[in-house]
């Protein structure tokens, strides 16, 4: 019983830091280039308003949109093809996929000023292959990098349990720090560019390689040594 609470409370933490990376990451490339790459739903409704009255440099926002849509889905396509499990399976390689969303950071942060679509592209594949590591915790499926589902099951279960249902308290807790760790991550990358000469997408994509080395090295060597 034990070692199920620390699992789910390890799953929590982490989903919580992934969704805190892929907030700072996305700010700073919405903060370059205008163009999200951990959500679409906002660009796509503003393309297509801005396509039905033919606004001055529509194909270049087309073309971003585009990139950063096709590029998510074949994330997660590879996530799926090669990495995703319904469930945490600490056999999966974990660490590997850190590192390798990590590089993609960092190549987006080093093309993203001279090519924007390259940088977006390569942005958006890192965030759909974080997305559909997605896992569950007692039910629930953490998404980590956008949080539109989040907030509806906060406002579904706070819903319930003001009308009088027996809601347990973690199904109200989950979501809503999971919400609250994304604007926190958005929130630190916006102050990063704004009042630092750090690039917020670099460090993130630094930060990534650096987890995922961490978590390989826990994995490989520290676990093996207590048994787990």
């Amino acid at each position: 019983m034990m070692k199920e609470q620390r699992l789910q409370r390890m799953i929590l933490v982490a989903g919580c830091c992934l969704a805190f990376g892929a907030a700072f990451a996305n700010i700073g490339v919405v903060l370059v280039t205008g163009t999200s790459v951990s959500h679409l739903t906002g660009d796509i409704s503003r393309l297509s308003m801005e396509l039905s009255r033919s606004t001055p440099g529509i194909f270049s926002d087309a073309l971003r949109v585009a990139a950063a849509a096709a590029s998510f889905f074949l994330g997660a396509f590879l996530s799926g093809l090669l990495i995703h499990h319904p469930s945490l399976d600490l056999a999966r390689p974990y660490g590997r996929t850190l590192i390798g969303i990590g590089l993609l950071f960092v190549v987006a942060a080093v093309l993203i000023v001279q090519f924007p679509v390259a940088g977006i592209a390569l942005a958006a594949f890192a965030c759909g292959l974080q997305n559909a590591l997605a896992t569950r915790y007692r039910g629930i499926v953490l998404r980590t990098t956008h949080v539109t589902g989040l907030i509806t099951d906060f406002g579904i279960t706070l819903g319930m349990s003001v009308r009088g249902l027996d809601v347990p308290a973690w199904k109200i807790v989950v979501p809503a720090m999971l919400s609250a760790a994304f604007f926190l991550g958005g929130a630190a990358s916006s102050a990063i560019f704004f009042f630092s000469p750090i690039d917020p997408i670099l460090s993130a994509g630094l930060v990534y390689v650096a987890a995922g080395i961490g978590w390989s090295i826990f994995k490989h060597v520290i676990a093996p040594r207590f048994g787990n």
